[in-house]
């Protein structure tokens, strides 16, 4: 009789896998870092400058997404070098860019049309991210990075709901989610080279007692 295979569970917990994936974005951690800033620096734009049109807004928005994909792609490029399945970077990266592409690509978008992109980008995002935290070591930052995941997606549900606002509105809103989202990466930055430096530190300590 033939036993029943189950199948891997998206969200189960593997040590090793998880351990190597940690280790990939400790390294990496600079990168998580650019991410963050560029995401405080789009949110203070959109806050500071709320009374840009909706074409500015869209060529922003556009900008932004195509650095952070190709920020996320490079990641998971340098993982997939050291042999680790990290392709969730890489998936998020893609759909960044995309997003990014529409915009640019259709730049008289209406206000409307902009506001539905972005929410599924969001909803997309939010929850891969929401997958990866669950692939990452809880000393490794797992929880900001499911806060990040979280509030992409709580952000994407606000714009289904609310499409039609005005340009100004949108902004602030937009403006808000990315400073929050650019906070929470910027801190597990921190956190993953806070973990990086204490791994280079351990065989340099038993080096030592022995």
């Amino acid at each position: 009789m033939a036993t029943k295979t189950s199948s891997p569970n998206i969200l189960e917990y593997d040590p090793a896998r998880c351990d190597a994936l940690s280790e990939v974005l400790a390294e990496r951690w600079w990168v998580v870092g650019l991410r963050g800033i560029f995401g405080i620096a789009f949110g203070l734009i959109c806050l500071l400058v709320p009374a840009a049109a909706i074409l500015a807004l869209v060529l922003l928005f556009s900008a932004y997404m195509l650095v952070d994909g190709v920020l996320g792609i490079y990641s998971g490029i340098k993982a997939a070098r050291n042999g680790d399945r990290w392709g969730l970077l890489i998936l998020e990266g893609v759909v960044d860019i995309a997003a990014g592409l529409i915009a640019f690509i259709w730049p008289a978008i209406t206000a409307v049309a902009f506001v539905l992109i972005i929410a599924i980008w969001a909803l997309v995002s939010g929850a891969l991210m929401l997958v990866a935290a669950f692939r990452l070591n809880i000393d490794h930052g797992r929880w900001w990075l499911a806060l990040g995941g979280i509030a992409s997606i709580i952000f994407g549900v606000v714009l289904i709901i609310a499409p039609v606002v005005g340009a100004v509105v949108l902004t602030w809103w937009l403006g808000a989610y990315a400073l929050v989202f650019g906070v929470l990466l910027l801190v597990l930055a921190f956190q993953l080279h806070s973990k990086r430096e204490e791994t280079r530190r351990k065989p340099a300590t038993a080096a030592k007692k022995a």
